[in-house]
């Protein structure tokens, strides 16, 4: 943003959003609601329970382990044990792409399946673990899968069925087919932040380090939370293979079961979505000694940079004359079709409040579209999210992270095997490369700008009336009522229609979507209907009673 352009300062409209609420509440909600000072360390309050009868966009427990890590996943059966609408809510939700793998077309794919035991009240009364057993018999004699994961809902551990003592019983029967279960209920922590951390868990109790064939290729990878969201990881993919970096494992973006039993193998861990599969990369560092880095393929010179920390990484002179080789190429076309949008989007003003990197990451596209992210935050985000790593020591554990399970990983006695030295690494961290840390999302945020976790409909309704943004990116909940007063919406948790949006091709992609929204001038004729708009119209008007 220009210096005639210098974002306002919000306070009075943080005291206005306070003051509508109860004063314990109030007191609350000010400590998630930071003005951004680059030059303090300021505490962003998150992963904290959700206000009981606030409007949020946060989703449950259960929707973050199979809707969001293991629902990207082709050749998993991925069954349910509980009602059907919660199979149904997590079903093709969310855009995962996969290619057909090596069978083609007619291979393992049971991405677009809907497995569920359908629990009645029946089973509630007398318990579903029965029912939970002919369900996986069934799916293995129809389909014949690598792999069956169970997925506790909210009544089966009210009830107590055990999703874990029924799996081990099932893999033992089946033989050849890993079935493992998750202790996701949804209502088991503040956030589907918790159903991530329980995913990663049995991800790596179960499946990572089965497979210890060695990968063929010299620059072995994982790229750690990327979702192939509307194709983001085939563009990824076809970057790297420009490069010569292979691939051995995605989590878990176009994923297969045998990748991850294979991942260990990888030289180097490279981190996008840090909320969601941090918990994995510092797992799979104990026990095998693979570095990981904080990464965004989300904008062309993001790229460009996360592909040249890869060759500082490797040392390797030929691969970081390929990557710059790859960049040329690449980036110019980037940067002419950014320059043409900027024409229309120079000067605009964007709030974002998705996931828990998304709305970093994004910051970034729009930069490259001189537009100025003005207030932004996490559904599920935490504080080093915020704040960076260096808080981890501070936080302290409450009683709803205390139901997550720590695994206790110790260094793998004959696998542990470190990819870089000590003394590599500390020359690398003395170059400026981040290794096994992040910064968080603060420090690249302006002064004065609004930083809101786990925002509430009151909240968005302020910020829009205060702000005045051109575009406002969130998810499909928010889409509606945002667009109703007036504003743009792009829900980047799936993309509406639109990508890819990473890597160079995904960059030129979104300039064009957000160039098109910012240029369409129906969004200021709309009025929210619940607005009077003089005396005698409707206005849907509510206040707290004491």
């Amino acid at each position: 943003m220009s210096e005639e352009m210098k974002l306002p300062d919000p306070s009075t409209l943080k005291d206005e959003i306070l003051a509508k609420y109860p004063p314990k509440i109030a007191r609350k909600r000010a400590k998630s609601m930071v003005i951004n000072d680059t030059k303090l360390d300021q505490e962003v309050q998150s992963n904290v329970r959700t206000i009981p009868g606030i409007i949020t966009q946060r989703g449950c427990t259960y929707a973050g382990c199979k809707g969001v890590v293991l629902g990207p996943t082709r050749d998993i059966i991925n069954l349910v044990h509980g009602p059907i609408g919660c199979s149904f809510y997590a079903w093709l939700t969310r855009r995962n792409q996969t290619d057909p793998g090596p069978e083609g077309p007619d291979g393992e794919n049971f991405i677009n399946y809907c497995f569920s035991t359908d629990m009645q009240d029946e089973n509630i009364v007398f318990g579903g673990e029965k029912k939970l057993k002919q369900a996986i018999q069934e799916a293995y004699d129809i389909f014949k899968p690598k792999a069956i994961g169970v997925f506790s809902t909210c009544p089966v551990g009210l009830i107590g069925d055990d999703v874990h003592a029924v799996s081990r019983e099932m893999k033992e029967k089946l033989g050849d087919c890993n079935v493992f279960g998750f202790s996701c209920e949804g209502y088991k922590g503040v956030s589907q932040s918790a159903g991530h951390h329980i995913a990663n868990n049995q991800l790596f109790r179960h499946v990572v380090g089965n497979d210890d064939t060695k990968p063929e290729g010299k620059f072995n990878i994982n790229l750690l939370g990327e979702y192939n969201i509307g194709g983001d990881g085939f563009e990824i993919d076809r970057i790297f293979k420009a490069c010569g970096i292979d691939v051995i494992c995605t989590f878990s973006g176009n994923s297969t079961m045998g990748a991850f039993e294979k991942s260990h193998t990888a030289d180097l861990n490279l981190v996008m979505c840090h909320r969601s599969i941090n918990y994995m990369a510092e797992m799979m560092e104990t026990k095998f000694g693979i570095p990981w880095m904080k990464v965004n393929f989300i904008g062309g010179d993001s790229t460009a940079k996360a592909l040249r920390k890869i060759g500082e990484y490797f040392e390797d002179e030929a691969l970081q004359a390929k990557i710059e080789e790859v960049i040329a190429e690449e980036l110019p076309k980037v940067e002419a079709r950014a320059a043409e949008a900027r024409k229309r989007t120079e000067g605009k003003m964007a709030m974002l409040f998705v996931g828990g990197s998304r709305a970093h990451h994004y910051q970034e596209l729009f930069k490259e579209l001189g537009m100025e992210t003005v207030s932004a935050g996490y559904e599920f985000g935490h504080r080093d999210d915020y704040e960076g790593r260096k808080v981890l020591p501070t936080i302290k554990v409450d009683a709803d992270s205390r139901n997550i399970e720590e695994l206790k990983i110790e260094a793998d006695p004959e696998r542990f095997n470190p990819r870089a030295s000590e003394i590599k690494l500390e020359t690398l961290q003395e170059k400026g490369l981040e290794v096994s840390d992040y910064k968080g999302m603060k420090s690249d945020m302006s002064d004065n700008s609004l930083i809101v976790d786990d925002i509430t409909h009151w909240e968005t309704e302020k910020l829009i009336e205060f702000y005045k943004p051109d575009i406002f990116c969130a998810g499909i909940k928010e889409k509606y009522v945002v667009q109703k007063s007036g504003i743009p919406l792009k829900q980047l948790h799936s993309y509406d229609y639109g990508g890819p949006y990473a890597g160079f091709e995904g960059a030129v992609n979104f300039y064009t979507d957000i160039e098109t929204m910012l240029s369409t001038t129906i969004w200021k004729k709309l009025k929210a209907p619940w607005l009077a708009t003089s005396a005698t119209d409707p206005c849907i008007c509510a206040e707290y009673v004491a």
